[in-house]
């Protein structure tokens, strides 16, 4: 079974990513996480995500499109990257989730792609 997994980052997360002060010690934790799914073989895909101030939402209301800059969400966390992995269950998809170098991480059960 497919779970997606999306990570969460804090701002200052977001900010460790550039900051050469901080840099290293962020990609450490990285690192470790990401060689150990990549080494399992469960990973069917993944990828990190720019910083939220440069992402757009579309939205609709009242049957038109509106984009606006930015996450839509209000929260202080963003979604920072994902994973897509191939897990036999959702305990193994949360032991996986679990050990991510972040304070969130959604887990869902993908759908069956269509053919």
């Amino acid at each position: 079974m497919h779970y997606t997994l999306m990570l969460f980052e804090s701002p200052e997360d977001f900010t460790a990513r550039k900051d050469p002060a901080k840099q290293k010690e962020y990609l450490a934790g990285w690192s470790h996480y990401v060689h150990a799914l990549r080494d399992s073989g469960v990973v069917v895909s993944g990828f990190g995500l720019h910083a939220p101030e440069t992402a757009a939402t579309v939205q609709r209301s009242d049957g038109k499109m509106f984009v606006q800059d930015g996450p839509f969400t209000e929260t202080k966390e963003q979604l920072g990257g994902l994973f897509v992995i191939d897990v036999p269950d959702l305990d193994t998809a949360l032991e996986w989730a679990a050990r991510a170098p972040v304070n969130a991480v959604e887990v869902r059960q993908n759908l069956p792609t269509m053919k």
